[in-house]
C-alpha cells in the first residue's frame, strides 16, 4: 500500500488519542509503563528503490516513533528500549523484550501486543524460556548466547542496572506455579490487556483469559488496517463481544457498500453510481456495510474488505462493530487466506501429487488450530483410492507442502521469517465423511439438499467433532515453504 508522511502524522495522531480515552476510565495510566511485545518484519525494496515492508515495521522506523518515544509520549513509555523493537530476530527481540518487562513488573501499569496471537506467543515464551530470564534476572547480565546483537544487549544492560536476587527468587516460585493467571500475579499493578480480539482473533479470547486469571480486562483500544487507521474504541473496557469503534472522519473519506449488494467483482465508476455508496452520515443502525476508503496516500474508493455492522451512535457519529473479514477463511497471525486462494492451493496440490498414484481429492475443508502455539492451519481431505495413498503417507506431507507453497506471501512469511505460524497439518478422513456430515446438515440442521454447500471451514463444534472422530492418518509439511523478503 502506498504511504506518504502526512499518513505517518494522521496515525501518530489516532495513537495520541488512545491514552486519553483510557484515562477516562483508568485514571493516572501516564505515571506508569506499557509493556507491550512489537517486532518489525523484514522488508524489500521496489524497482525504483523504495522500501516495501508491513505498515508498522515502517511506523517503529520513522521519526514519528522516535520522536514519541523521545518526548515521553505515555502512549509509548513502554518498559522495551527501541532497539529490542527495532531487532530483526524475533527470538532475540522477544526474550530482550520480556527481560525488561520482568525487571521493571512494578511500573508495568499496562500489557499486550497488536493482535492476540502475537500476545500468546510472548506469554508461550516466557513459559519455555523462564529460567534462562530468571538466571539474567539474578546475575543483572544479559545471556550473550541468547541475545547476540550487541546493541540490543548494550540496551538491556541499562535497563537491568544490576543483579536482583530477589526478584529472580519471586519469578521463580510464580513460574514453577500453574499458569492460571500469571500475568496479574507476575505484574501485579497491571490493569488491563490491550490487544486486538476482534474478528479472527476472537478465538484467542479464552486463552488470555486464562493468562489474565479472568480479572483482567481485554481491551481494543483502536481500529486499523495496512490501508488506513479507521478509529477508536470509546467504550474500551467493554466485553470483546460488545466492541464499537467509532470512525475519525480526518483519517480519510469513508464511504459503504450495503453488504446485501450483489459482488460482481470489480468495482469502478459505473459500478458504484449504480450501487451508491452510503455516506458516514446516511448509514443505518442495525445494517451491515463493507467499508470503502479514499485515502490521502492515493487510494481511491478502495474495498478494505471488513464488514461492518452500525451497532450504535456516539451523539451523531455512528459507531460500529466488526462482523467479519469478507471471503477470510483461516487465519492464525496478520494473515488471511481467503476461499479463493485456499481453493487454488489445494487443488494444485492435489493434481502434484495424489493424481500420479491415480488418486483424488473427493471433498475438503478447513479450521484453524489456535490451542497450540504457534497456531497452524488443518485441512481435513477425504481421498478416493486413499489405500494407494496409505503405502506412501509421503505423498500427503508433500501436499501439505504444496498448499504452503500456494498461499500467501504473508502466510509464507509467518512460517519463516518469525514463526509465527506452524507447519500446515492435513488429517485424512474415512471415506464417506462429507457425505454424513451433509446428511448431518440436513436432517439435524434443516439444510436444503438442494442448496448445501461443503463450508470450506469449521469452528469446533458437532461438525468439527465428526470429522475428528472419522480421521485415519494425520501429516505436517515437511520443510518450510519458499519465502523471501
Amino acid at each position: 500500500m502506498p504511504t506518504i508522511d502526512e499518513e505517518l502524522d494522521r496515525k501518530s495522531h489516532l495513537y495520541s488519542l488512545i491514552m486519553p480515552v483510557m484515562n477516562q476510565f483508568l485514571p493516572n495510566l501516564q505515571n506508569g509503563k506499557g509493556m507491550y511485545f512489537l517486532f518489525v518484519k523484514s522488508e524489500s525494496k521496489t524497482p525504483s528503490g523504495l522500501p516495501a515492508r508491513p505498515v508498522l515495521t515502517s511506523y517503529y522506523k520513522s521519526r514519528h516513533f522516535a520522536r514519541a518515544r523521545a518526548a515521553n509520549d505515555p502512549y509509548t513509555n513502554y518498559t522495551s528500549p527501541t532497539e529490542t523493537i527495532l531487532c530483526n530476530d524475533t527470538h532475540q527481540s522477544m526474550y530482550s523484550q520480556l527481560l525488561c518487562g520482568l525487571v521493571l513488573r512494578h511500573e508495568v501499569l499496562r500489557v499486550g501486543a497488536v493482535f492476540a496471537s502475537g500476545f500468546i506467543r510472548a506469554i508461550k515464551f516466557f513459559e519455555n524460556n523462564w529460567t534462562s530470564l530468571c538466571k539474567d534476572v539474578r546475575n543483572g547480565t544479559v545471556d550473550h548466547r541468547i541475545v547476540t546483537d550487541p546493541v540490543v544487549r548494550l540496551a538491556v544492560s541499562r535497563v537491568l542496572v544490576g543483579p536482583n536476587p530477589g526478584l529472580a527468587d519471586f519469578l521463580e516460585r510464580e513460574c514453577r506455579r500453574d499458569d492460571t493467571g500469571i500475568i496479574p500475579r507476575v505484574w501485579s499493578n497491571c490493569k488491563y490487556i490491550d490487544v486486538i480480539v476482534t474478528g479472527a482473533m476472537s478465538q484467542y479470547i479464552p486463552a488470555i483469559d486464562h493468562y489474565g486469571g479472568g480479572s483482567l480486562p481485554l481491551v481494543c483500544s483502536m481500529y486499523a488496517s495496512s490501508e488506513c487507521y479507521f478509529g477508536l474504541n470509546l467504550n474500551p473496557l467493554c466485553n470483546p463481544d460488545e466492541v464499537l469503534y467509532t470512525l475519525v472522519p480526518t483519517m480519510a473519506y469513508f464511504e459503504f457498500l450495503p453488504a446485501d449488494h450483489d459482488d460482481d467483482g470489480d468495482c469502478d465508476d459505473d459500478n458504484y453510481g449504480e450501487i451508491k455508496l452510503v455516506d458516514l452520515v446516511d448509514v443505518k443502525l442495525g445494517q451491515e456495510y463493507e467499508l470503502v476508503v479514499t485515502t490521502y496516500a492515493g487510494l481511491y474508493r478502495y474495498r478494505v474488505g471488513d464488514v461492518l455492522r452500525v451497532g450504535g451512535f456516539k451523539n451523531k457519529a455512528p459507531q460500529f462493530t466488526f462482523v467479519c473479514r469478507k471471503n477470510v477463511v483461516l487465519s492464525i497471525d496478520s494473515d488471511k487466506t481467503d476461499e479463493v486462494e485456499l481453493q487454488t492451493a489445494v487443488t494444485r496440490a492435489a493434481v502434484q501429487h495424489l493424481a500420479p498414484l491415480g488418486a483424488s481429492l473427493v471433498e475438503y475443508t478447513s479450521y484453524a488450530e489456535t490451542s497450540n502455539v504457534p497456531g497452524h492451519y488443518v485441512l481435513f481431505w477425504e481421498i478416493d483410492n486413499g489405500v494407494m495413498i496409505e503405502r506412501s503417507s509421503s505423498t500427503v506431507s508433500e501436499s501439505c507442502l504444496a498448499v504452503e507453497e500456494g498461499l500467501n506471501s504473508v502466510y509464507r512469511q509467518g512460517r519463516v521469517w518469525d514463526s509465527s505460524i506452524g507447519p500446515l497439518e492435513i488429517r485424512v478422513v474415512e471415506s464417506g465423511t462429507f457425505d454424513a456430515i451433509m446428511d448431518h446438515a440436513v436432517t439435524e440442521l434443516g439444510a436444503s439438499i438442494n442448496q448445501y454447500k461443503t463450508p470450506r471451514c469449521v469452528k469446533r463444534g458437532p461438525i468439527f467433532e465428526m470429522l475428528n472422530s472419522r480421521v485415519v492418518s494425520s501429516h505436517f509439511s515437511p520443510r518450510l515453504p519458499k519465502w523471501a523478503p
